[in-house]
């Protein structure tokens, strides 16, 4: 089969030249038609040749079923497409084509050897059927050469004169391995499934505290693994300040007084969102101190933060309320301890003394300017306070299942 007449080797050359390569709806037209509608294939070098689209070429399938010039082309024009990606656009071409023809669904190798192929990396495969020329060229090589030359098709050597390709070159691309790229060598012709991963790494799984439970016949914990496991980090609870303006407890100064034990006026001006103070809790965990996370609203709260709320601080004002779980007050102190903090000698709001035994009211001596004499000998009733407010909240926490490792799934 001449050059001229071979498909194959016509796309091959177009592609080396860069030149354009135009479907049409008639061997005489130059104007381009959709693949679907297009009857031939108008090559422009090294001259205008008109192919039929539906012409067998001398690529074959695994088959061995002659793959037509319209798929050939059309797998090259979607050569990047992975192998799933490229069946998709074929099947719809062969929608819109409606039965009158179908593309040829590539797989994985062919798809390797046809690029290849065209790319001008490769000479010889079990899916290209040589041409007449090539097979004298084979059978005068055999007669002149030794086994260890290496054959150069008559194809390559015409290409390689026009001084598109070195004919040492040429005899390095026969040798040359086709890798592929992570695409053509990750993705092959059927999805690989990995479900049978999940049984072997059942054994390494274990249930978190309050985490969804395992699967059916998987064990939540295994003893030849106790060994290696790290303990459970224990999650930091957290205390809710007030954040209305009348609060005595800021936090600009409750830092300094539910961990110092020493009362100052709130900063107004502070911008600080969130502090850490820590407190030994000794009958919930007595060999470290627990790490406290305080802010003065919940508009950062996951939903499961409020298992880990162990006091809100209330003035008695019902809008602190407003965004939280419970926003009804009698609700919400069934749940989380409350805290009131007021001057000593005043009487608590009406709204707090509502909320009944669920909320524990304290009085904080008044603040006097410590310029003034006898300033300092009221404020040791300071610690005082902080002790029992402790003591509500470490309460609070056995009740509801608080441990060492571990916070309560629910309050």
């Amino acid at each position: 089969m001449a050059t001229t007449d071979d498909p194959l080797l016509l796309l091959r050359h177009s592609i080396a030249a860069g030149s354009k390569i135009i479907p049409t709806t008639s061997a005489d037209s130059s104007e381009e038609a959709p693949l679907s509608a297009a009857t031939h294939l108008v090559f422009t070098h090294p001259s205008r040749i008109a192919v039929p689209i539906d012409a067998p070429t001398r690529f074959t399938s695994s088959e061995g079923k002659a793959v037509d010039v319209r798929s050939i082309y059309f797998a090259w024009l979607n050569r990047e497409f992975a192998i799933p990606e490229y069946n998709a656009v074929a099947a719809k071409l062969n929608d819109e084509m409606a039965g009158a023809a179908t593309v040829h669904m590539f797989a994985f190798v062919e798809r390797l050897v046809l690029f290849t192929f065209l790319e001008g990396a490769q000479e010889e495969s079990e899916f290209i059927k040589p041409s007449a020329g090539d097979k004298d060229a084979t059978t005068g090589a055999g007669a002149a050469a030794t086994g260890a030359t290496l054959k150069v098709s008559q194809a390559v050597l015409s290409r390689a004169g026009r001084g598109t390709l070195d004919p040492r070159l040429a005899q390095i691309y026969n040798g040359e391995r086709r890798m592929g790229d992570r695409n053509t060598i990750l993705r092959g012709i059927k999805p690989t499934d990995f479900s049978h991963v999940r049984k072997l790494a059942a054994p390494f799984m274990t249930r978190k505290p309050g985490g969804p439970p395992l699967a059916a016949g998987v064990n939540g914990a295994n003893p030849s693994l106790a060994l290696n496991q790290k303990p459970a980090r224990r999650p930091d609870p957290i205390i809710l300040l007030s954040p209305s303006a009348s609060a005595l407890l800021r936090m600009s100064n409750a830092k300094a007084f539910l961990e110092g034990g020493r009362y100052t006026p709130p900063d107004h001006n502070s911008t600080s969102t969130m502090l850490h103070i820590s407190r030994l809790i000794k009958d919930i965990d007595p060999a470290r101190p627990m790490r406290f996370i305080l802010v003065e609203g919940p508009e950062q709260f996951k939903p499961e933060y409020w298992n880990r709320v162990v006091a809100v601080f209330t003035t008695g004002q019902a809008w602190q309320f407003k965004n939280y779980r419970w926003s009804n007050p009698a609700e919400l102190f069934k749940h989380v301890l409350g805290v009131y903090c007021g001057w000593r000698g005043d009487q608590p709001p009406e709204a707090v003394r509502v909320f009944g035994h669920k909320v524990l009211t304290c009085s904080v001596e008044k603040w006097r300017d410590p310029g003034q004499p006898g300033a300092e000998t009221s404020r040791w009733r300071d610690r005082e306070v902080v002790e029992a407010i402790w003591k509500g909240i470490e309460g609070n926490m056995r009740a509801k299942g608080w441990r060492k490792d571990a916070a309560p799934s629910s309050i």
